[in-house]
């Protein structure tokens, strides 16, 4: 009789492990789901970026207006700045 019982208490231990582990991999894989699901149904794609002058034209233009004198040369020096560091 102990031999029978430390088999039945084996099987319960094991089954109980199966059904634990099984309940945990289904909650695990549910949850990689639902966090996969916003990403992809939220998907659109991004506007087209406008345009962005070149570093050049935007630079004549900023010599043009401190030659016109609508920019001091501090002003355009920073605007220079700005300009080649972005």
């Amino acid at each position: 009789m102990p031999l029978l019982r430390a088999m039945a208490r084996t099987a319960v231990v094991a089954g109980t492990a199966t059904a634990v582990s099984n309940r945990v991999s289904r909650r695990q894989a549910n949850r990689w789901a639902a966090e996969e699901q916003p990403q992809d149904a939220g998907y659109q794609d991004a506007p087209p970026a406008e345009p962005q002058p070149d570093k050049l034209t935007t630079l004549k233009e900023l010599g043009e207006l401190r030659d016109s004198g609508v920019l001091t040369e501090a002003e355009f020096q920073v605007q220079k700045e700005k300009v080649l560091a972005g």
